[in-house]
């Protein structure tokens, strides 16, 4: 006997994963956990026996659901699903696979669209933040063909906006955790900051690099993750956020001035090994910092006097765009950056059931 779970394979941004309605999954999250994990055939370094692609980027999950709350379209959870470890963290958030969070929700009938665009106004369960998304849908439909291209997806897609609203704070509830725009750790500055996601920044000059190596060879160098582990670790006590070995928050990043016509260069670590693609809300976190004075992100930053609110990033995959509001003074105590926003693209894949073996008692 078979438990079948329906589901919508997508391509949200650089990620791809599954999405779910939260009532086709159990409401204890210990059992939904569990279900998750069969789904994706965690684990095993393949994923072999299930959807997942072996990949942390692959290995991600969205479950929708119809929002109660006031002015609010769409509830949104993102969990990460480890491909080698029985693991589910829904600590992140990834403003990647939020691109395919409305389409979703418009094709399963959770929200009616309205033509050309609809836009919807999306609470971020994992974060307790909200993202208003802005879907191409002509006629009432939505529609995935377009001429946006996103560095690191093949093709071209249609636009799909996404406006990160008041996301200082989103897991620590201080855009500077450590009270400080910059700390020493192990003998090196270093900058935390927690916009849209809690981010440790790191020159990576101090750390005997250019900042401009591939994922290959920063992935090869075990003393440059041994050294970004302890850092992590340390800030994150310092921090309050406890202990985090085994956990992915606070990401970390190694940061250096852009060699082409970016604002700033970046390598970010998830937190164990080299992302090839820069995730959405790292580039958000990035985005800020670079424009905060008083960081190291900000000291190898060059922004453009044009349009200092635009930051581009340089990153494996090419490079992204963000565009920050900001509501005062930078040098504030307490810098208000009203929203970032930036644009992916997004496609659904196939839509369908999982099927589950019974026998696992996964729905007990």
């Amino acid at each position: 006997m078979l438990l079948s779970i329906p589901c919508t394979l997508m391509r949200g941004g650089t990620s791809k994963g599954p999405y779910f309605h939260a009532s086709d999954l159990p409401a204890d999250p210990v059992a939904r956990d569990q279900l998750l994990l069969a789904a994706m055939g965690s684990p095993h370094v393949r994923q072999i026996d299930g959807i997942g692609g072996g990949d942390t980027l692959t290995s991600k999950v969205v479950i929708v659901s119809k929002s109660t709350r006031p002015g609010i379209d769409i509830d949104y959870l993102f969990a990460q699903v480890s491909v080698e470890t029985a693991t589910v963290d829904t600590t992140p958030n990834c403003g990647n696979m939020l691109a395919g969070v409305g389409p979703f929700a418009i094709e399963n009938g959770l929200v009616s669209a309205s033509s050309p665009v609809t836009t919807l106004r999306i609470f971020n369960i994992n974060t307790q933040k909200v993202v208003e998304a802005l879907i191409q849908t002509p006629g009432g439909m939505v529609t995935y063909d377009g001429e946006t291209r996103i560095d690191g997806v093949p093709g071209s897609g249609a636009p799909i906006e996404l406006n990160f609203k008041n996301a200082t704070g989103a897991k620590t509830g201080r855009l500077f955790p450590t009270g400080n725009r910059l700390d020493v750790i192990d003998g090196i500055e270093v900058s935390l900051i927690d916009f849209a996601t809690p981010l440790v920044f790191v020159p990576a000059e101090a750390m005997g690099k250019t900042g401009h190596e591939s994922k290959k060879e920063l992935d090869a160098d075990s003393n440059l993750k041994t050294r970004l582990e302890s850092i992590r670790l340390q800030i994150a006590e310092k921090a309050g956020m406890g202990d985090v070995r085994g956990k992915v928050l606070p990401k970390i990043a190694l940061v250096a001035s852009p060699r082409g016509k970016g604002v700033i260069a970046s390598r970010y670590f998830t937190p164990w090994s080299c992302h090839s693609a820069y995730a959405v809300t790292g580039a958000l976190c990035l985005s800020a910092a670079s424009i905060l004075p008083g960081t190291v992100v900000n000291r190898v930053a060059r922004l453009d006097e044009a349009e200092p609110s635009l930051v581009r990033i340089e990153q494996p995959a090419g490079t992204l765009e963000i565009r920050l509001h900001v509501n005062g003074e930078l040098s504030a105590q307490e810098p208000d950056i009203v929203s970032a926003g930036l644009i992916r693209t997004a496609r659904k894949l196939f839509k369908g059931i999982v099927l589950l073996p019974a026998e696992a008692g996964l729905l007990a």
